[in-house]
């Protein structure tokens, strides 16, 4: 990248996150700041984390540590103890994520609003895309869909209902190899080869109540069939924002961060330490919503871009 353009690229991040500020200052949000390293890790078994040996006195813990793939887990602590509605904007990092659209190091505007539930977040998440947009002079129609209904427009599909040959269907003429594939994965192909590439570029689309079995940290609302209370933002084609309404329940999040050491170890993944600290205050978790962010997909947006590279100073293949 040429000087002028890496100037222009670090002007108009410098911009945003100055608006991503003024945003949140409105609003009465705090800015706070949480460690990189941690004795936990995330038990995703879709995201991987790199570690790091810590070589001082063992009285300070755990010698492994693990650089932080979201600061979800110390801001959902820090909400537990009281400080109310928050926000991090800052770097994190997930170990074999590269290509067009990915970087192993990147920036990750997370908040949470205490009394929120996911659907009230989506909105304001909107407006804040619609503010960054605007600093690009650019402007997004937005639609707002429900997982079945959005399912159901783009393939004539029930996602809750409808049979694991149902959901293959439409992805036939695709070389996919379906051994240890489990109906989630099938849903998510979908909606990655099928569903989300006919996204428009200059639309947001709004995605909200989830399948139950794609809760991850989000509270399940009963209901035939019940719904995971979370959202997900795309802008244009691309993926852009993952939220939820929080589950504050510590044995089922628990339970849940069990399920993932189980697939992981399926998979042959390592199983990982839970966040113990975590769970220790979650049960005192305030009714609240909170979603995370990519900088650097917004940043593509405002520069009309494929390429993650365009939007880094120093991509991870020139550091």
């Amino acid at each position: 990248m040429k000087g002028s353009a890496v100037h222009d690229t670090l002007l108009l991040r410098a911009r945003l996150y100055a608006a991503i500020r003024a945003f949140f200052a409105a609003r009465g949000a705090l800015e706070v700041e949480t460690p990189i390293l941690s004795a936990a890790a995330s038990t995703e078994p879709n995201i991987e984390s790199f570690a790091t040996r810590f070589s001082g006195h063992v009285d300070a813990g755990a010698c492994e540590r693990w650089l932080r793939t979201s600061p979800e887990f110390p801001l959902k602590r820090l909400l537990a103890a009281g400080i109310g509605d928050c926000y991090e904007l800052g770097r994190v990092f997930r170990d074999g994520e590269i290509g067009r659209c990915h970087n192993p190091e990147f920036t990750l505007l997370e908040w949470y609003r205490v009394g929120f539930d996911h659907r009230k977040l989506a909105a304001e998440t909107v407006a804040l895309v619609q503010g960054a947009l605007a600093l690009a002079g650019r402007r997004a129609a937005v639609i707002e869909r429900s997982y079945a209904t959005l399912f159901v427009e783009s393939l004539g599909l029930d996602p809750h209902r409808a049979d694991i040959a149902d959901l293959r269907a439409p992805l036939a003429d695709i070389a996919i190899d379906p051994a240890g594939l489990t109906r989630d994965d099938w849903l998510d192909l979908l909606l990655t080869h099928r569903i989300q590439p006919t996204f428009p570029a200059d639309r947001i689309t709004v995605v909200h109540d989830y399948p139950a079995s794609q809760c991850a940290l989000a509270r399940i609302r009963a209901g035939d069939p019940p719904l995971a209370e979370r959202f997900e933002v795309y802008l244009g084609t691309q993926e852009l924002a993952n939220g939820y309404h929080e589950l504050n329940d510590a044995a089922e999040q628990r339970a849940r961060f069990e399920r993932d050491n189980a697939r992981r170890r399926a998979r042959g993944q390592r199983e990982l330490p839970l966040d113990e600290r975590l769970l220790a205050v979650l049960d005192a978790l305030p009714d609240c919503a909170g979603v995370a962010l990519g900088i650097e997909r917004l940043l593509m947006a405002m520069h009309d871009t494929e390429a993650i590279a365009d939007v880094l100073a120093f991509p991870f293949d020139q550091v």
